[in-house]
C-alpha cells in the first residue's frame, strides 16, 4: 500500500509527521513511533530489508552516539529521559526519510509534484534531468579512471594525493557534463519545451483510496505515539 500512495500525498504526511514529532521530548514518542514505522514497512511496504538495515546502521550509530554524548557530556540538566529522547527520535526520523526512499521512485514524485502541487515544469524537468545524468556520470568517472590506468597513471598510495589526484578525474567529467547539458537543452528547445502554459502528460498521477488510508495510518500511529508520550 505504502509503494502505491502518491508520492506528493506520502511527501506531506511524512512531513507533517516529522514536524509534529519535533514538539515532544519524552523518550515514548519517538520510540512508539519507530516500532510504528517498521511495522509499517513490514506489513504495508515491499523494501529490501537487506539494504535498508545497511541504510539504517549510520543511523543507528549516529543514536548510540547522541545518547552517549548527552549523557557524558551534557549540562547538569540533562537526564537519562533526555538522552533515550534524543536517541529515538534520530530513529525515528531517519526511519520515516527512508520508509519514503525506498517506496517512491524518483520520476513519479516529480510527476507528482506538478500534477499536484504544481511544480514549475522549468524546475522539475531539471530536476529529472540531473538525477538520469547520475548514472553517467557514475559509469564515466570509471571509464576515465581506467583510461587512465592504461595509460599508466598510477593511484598515489597516499590519501592526501590520491584527493589532490582526482582533479585529473573530475575536470574532464565536468567539461563532458556540461557538453551533455548543454546538447539537452538544445533537445528540449527543439521539441518545444518553454515550461511555459498548460501541459499534458502522458502518465497521470491521481489521488486515489491508497492514499486516504495511507494517510488515516500515518494519522493513527501520530495520535498513538503521542498518547503513549502522555501517559
Amino acid at each position: 500500500m505504502i509503494n502505491r500512495m502518491n508520492p506528493s500525498v506520502k511527501f506531506i504526511a511524512i512531513t507533517v509527521s516529522m514536524i509534529a514529532m519535533a514538539f515532544f521530548f519524552n523518550p515514548w514518542t519517538p520510540l512508539v513511533f519507530f516500532v510504528g514505522v517498521v511495522l509499517i514497512q513490514l506489513i504495508f511496504a515491499k523494501i529490501s530489508w537487506k539494504v535498508w538495515s545497511l541504510m539504517m546502521l549510520p543511523f543507528l550509530l549516529g543514536a548510540v552516539g547522541y545518547f552517549w554524548t548527552t549523557l557524558v557530556f551534557g549540562s547538569e540538566d540533562s537526564t537519562l529521559g533526555t538522552a533515550l529522547s534524543l536517541s529515538f527520535r534520530v530513529l525515528a526520523f531517519s526511519s520515516l526519510s527512508l520508509l519514503f526512499v525506498f517506496t517512491t521512485k524518483p520520476v513519479d514524485f516529480i510527476l507528482s509534484l506538478m500534477q499536484q502541487m504544481k511544480l514549475s515544469p522549468k524546475i522539475a524537468y531539471s530536476i529529472l534531468v540531473g538525477y538520469q545524468f547520475l548514472p553517467v556520470l557514475k559509469d564515466e568517472f570509471f571509464q576515465i579512471r581506467q583510461a587512465q590506468q592504461l595509460r599508466g597513471l598510477e593511484v598515489p598510495k597516499s590519501p592526501v594525493k590520491r584527493v589532490l589526484a582526482m582533479r585529473h578525474v573530475l575536470i574532464p567529467m565536468l567539461a563532458g557534463a556540461v557538453r551533455k547539458a548543454e546538447r539537452t537543452a538544445f533537445a528540449m528547445e527543439a521539441r518545444g519545451f518553454t515550461g511555459e502554459g498548460k501541459r499534458d502528460f502522458y502518465r497521470k498521477i491521481t489521488v486515489d483510496r491508497v492514499d486516504v488510508a495511507g494517510v488515516a495510518l500515518f494519522v493513527i500511529l501520530l495520535c498513538g505515539s503521542m498518547a503513549a508520550g502522555l501517559i
